[in-house]
């Protein structure tokens, strides 16, 4: 059976690896449930959350991607495609989108909600996250 957009109650995004590939699709599927008036949570987890901080390294490709970096760049260049973050970061500002962190990574990490960046809006455990996302379409990147 197929999930009709308009039943759709939300999008949750579980954003567990920090490779620079799966910004991307982080980025563009928020932003399309924005455009569609569909609240998006995101629970950033693992290695992705160091590319949440206020001291943000920059995103590095997998291996198995390395061979497409180039026409990937080109391409986006070539776009004027915005980064991940700023996409993300309209996102927000557009629609209903809520970013938290993880507690026990957060923690784990010796990461306080200072260390966060501003797009963070808040740092929570799994069961809030469940809650909040209980009746939302789940995604995990």
């Amino acid at each position: 059976m197929l999930l009709r957009v308009t039943e759709m109650s939300g999008l949750a995004i579980i954003m567990f690896s920090g490779q620079a590939e799966n910004f991307i699709p982080l980025a563009v599927l928020t932003q399309t449930a924005v455009n569609m008036n569909i609240p998006v949570r995101i629970f950033v987890t693992g290695t992705a959350l160091p590319y949440f901080t206020k001291n943000k390294p920059e995103p590095r490709f997998s291996k198995e991607f390395e061979d497409m970096v180039p026409a990937l760049m080109g391409g986006m260049k070539k776009l004027q495609m915005p980064s991940w973050y700023e996409i993300l970061k309209e996102a927000k500002e557009l629609g209903d989108v809520k970013i938290y962190a993880c507690s026990l990574m957060a923690e784990v990490m010796g990461l306080k909600k200072e260390h966060l960046d501003e797009i963070v809006d808040d740092i929570v455990g799994a069961a809030f996250f469940m809650k909040e996302s209980e009746n939302m379409k789940v995604i995990f990147i």
